[in-house]
């Protein structure tokens, strides 16, 4: 059975960093774009960032690039999303998500992405 586990989400200092990772299991993640996506309660799911099947290829967000940083280990079966310089407005649950549709690049659209992991709470405040 597909599965995605995000986890490092925690409480951070604004200023300060946290690792989020995604842990894949149940099919091969080396077919797969890796989405990273936020929700506060009450609005919308948000696109954060995503990487390409093979990792060639990333996609930031404006109200996180620059900050933060997704990679993958397909070996591992591992995604993961580098956070930097948080700040209490990235206060939210992050979800990791798998899209077996886009064979070449990612994207940041909810569409395509089929298969969601549970989420992750990141709170960034003093």
């Amino acid at each position: 059975q597909l599965q995605l586990v995000e986890s490092g989400g925690g409480l951070v200092q604004p200023g300060g960093s946290l690792r989020l990772s995604c842990a894949a299991s149940g099919f091969t993640l080396d077919y797969y774009a890796i989405g990273w996506f936020r929700q506060v309660s009450g609005k919308e799911r948000e696109g954060l960032s995503c990487i390409s099947a093979s990792g060639d290829s990333t996609y930031y967000s404006d109200s996180v690039k620059g900050r933060f940083t997704a990679s993958r280990d397909n070996a591992k079966k591992m995604v993961y999303l580098q956070m930097n310089s948080l700040k209490p407005e990235d206060t939210a649950d992050y979800y990791c998500a798998a899209d077996e549709l886009t064979l070449v690049g990612c994207s940041t659209d909810l569409d395509p992405y089929l298969f969601w992991g549970q989420g992750t709470q990141v709170t960034v405040s003093s």
